[in-house]
C-alpha cells in the first residue's frame, strides 16, 4: 500500500511538472524536485529517469546533493511570482485571498533566493 501512494504522489508531481512546463506561473522544477523525493521513497526507475533526465537531471541531481539552486531558475521563478502577482491584483478575487497569495509568493521568492547557488566549473 505504501508503494502506491509514493507512486500516486510520483505520477501526480510528474503531471503537474508538465502542466508547469507549459503553463506560465506555474513551476515545473519545484515539482520534479517532489516527484523524485517521491520516487526516491518507492519507484527507483523513476528516481533514475528523473535524475538522468537531460533537461532537469542535472538541476534535480544539484538540489539533492547541495541545496543550491541555479540562478537562472531564481530569476525565472521571481518574475513568473511577480507576474502573477501584479495579475491577481486585477482578479475579482477577496482581498484576503489577493494579500495571502501575494504574501506567500514573496515568502517563498526570499527563500529561494537565499538558497546557495551551484559552483560553477569554471570557478574550481
Amino acid at each position: 500500500m505504501k508503494i502506491v501512494f509514493w507512486r500516486s504522489l510520483v505520477v501526480l508531481f510528474v503531471i503537474l511538472g508538465f502542466i508547469g512546463a507549459v503553463l506560465p506561473g506555474m513551476p515545473t522544477t519545484v515539482f520534479l524536485i517532489l516527484a523524485a523525493w517521491a520516487a526516491s521513497k518507492g519507484w527507483p526507475q523513476v528516481d533514475d529517469w528523473l535524475l538522468n533526465h537531460p533537461k532537469h537531471g542535472a538541476t534535480l541531481r544539484a538540489w539533492r546533493e547541495n541545496g543550491t539552486v541555479p540562478r537562472k531558475a531564481k530569476w525565472i521563478a521571481s518574475s513568473m511570482m511577480l507576474l502573477s502577482g501584479v495579475l491577481m491584483l486585477f482578479t475579482t478575487a477577496p482581498f484576503a485571498v489577493k494579500v495571502f497569495t501575494d504574501l506567500t509568493m514573496l515568502i517563498v521568492a526570499i527563500w529561494l533566493w537565499l538558497r546557495p547557488e551551484p559552483v560553477s566549473s569554471e570557478a574550481r
